[in-house]
Formats: C-alpha cells, structure tokens, sequence
C-alpha cells in the first residue's frame, strides 16, 4: 500500500507522463514505463550502495542533493515550457527526460531506505521479489498517469487544451523544484 500510495502520488515523474499522454496519447507514451522503472531502479540501487552512506557520513551531503535536484527540476520545467509553446506538432516527452527526474525523484529515498526491506542491510537477493514488484505497480501506475493526461485532451483538434496541460506541467515541475530545493535549507 506504501508503495502505491508513493507512486500514485503528483510528483514530477508523473508529470512528465500525463504532459506526454496529453501530447501524443497513450500508445506513443508507454516507452516511458520502462524509463520510470529504469530510473527508479537505479536510483534506488545507487542509493542503497553508495549515496546511503555517504550521506550518513557527510551531514552536507543531503542538502546539497536537494538543491541540485531542485536545479534540475527548475532547468526541466523551463525546457518544458518553451518545447510546449514552441512545438507545433506534438512530441512525446523524451525518454531521458523521464529516466533522469525519476532518477533524480526524492520518492526514490523513501522506498530505499524505509519501503523495500533487505536494501539497507545490503541483501539485495532477498529484495528482488519487492523490487520486482515495485517494477508492476510502476507499470500500472505509469499508464494511469499517462492515461489521465491522454483524456485531458481527447477531442482537442485546436490544441489548446495540450497547450494549457503542457504548461500547467511545466508550472508543477517549476513548484517541486521550489519544493525539494528550499527543503534543503528547512529544519
């Protein structure tokens, strides 16, 4: 349920999978599944390995992650604005686009080091049934997302309503980098 519950969650993985589902629809936006799941994939084993322990052992480490996520994301929700205002046939959201932020996605900590047994003790053979599960609900919820921004725009033929969904996701990506990057310097 903890992992539904985090998947099923706005952030802007999902973002970019209802932009693209809203721009192109469902069919030519389910490559970016296997992206979500690549970069939740890598950046929970990263995290398990290497990051994990450097941040415990670097204080500093933590906040600067933050602000350079939340400069990613600010530098996303930019390219995204101007690639929605400036395209006239639309395109799907590129499938690096979606690897890195999910790569980048603070979601990636929680189910790390709190949902996933086994990763922290670095027994990753006892994880595999849960990261493999994780890759199913990463389908499902993925296509969720990307359906709900393919039904924003059915009917669209001025493509208006693309227009208005492309940078309304801008904007929510422009919010999370807000988010994540003053969270740095919060408490």
């Amino acid at each position: 349920m903890a992992v539904i519950g985090l998947l099923a969650t706005p952030g802007p993985t999902n973002t970019l999978l209802a932009a693209s589902g809203a721009a192109v629809g469902v069919r030519r936006s389910l490559p970016l599944i296997v992206a979500e799941a690549a970069g939740y994939l890598c950046s929970i084993l990263s995290l398990s390995l290497v990051l994990g322990p450097i941040a415990q052992s670097w204080p500093p480490f933590n906040p600067l992650l933050r602000v350079l996520c939340g400069c990613y994301l600010a530098y996303l929700a930019w390219r995204h604005w101007n690639a929605v205002t400036a395209s006239i046939d639309p395109a799907p959201v590129p499938f690096d686009r979606v690897f890195v932020t999910t790569l980048l996605n603070p979601k990636a900590l929680i189910f790390a080091f709190t949902v996933i047994p086994h990763l922290a003790s670095g027994d990753f053979i006892a994880a595999t049934p849960y990261l493999a599960s994780l890759v199913g609900l990463i389908a499902v919820l993925a296509t969720t997302w990307i359906t709900i921004g393919a039904s924003l725009t059915v009917g669209d033929a001025s493509g208006s309503r693309r227009l208005w969904v492309g940078r309304a996701s801008a904007a929510v990506l422009g919010l999370f980098a807000v988010i994540i990057s003053g969270s740095a310097f919060a408490g």
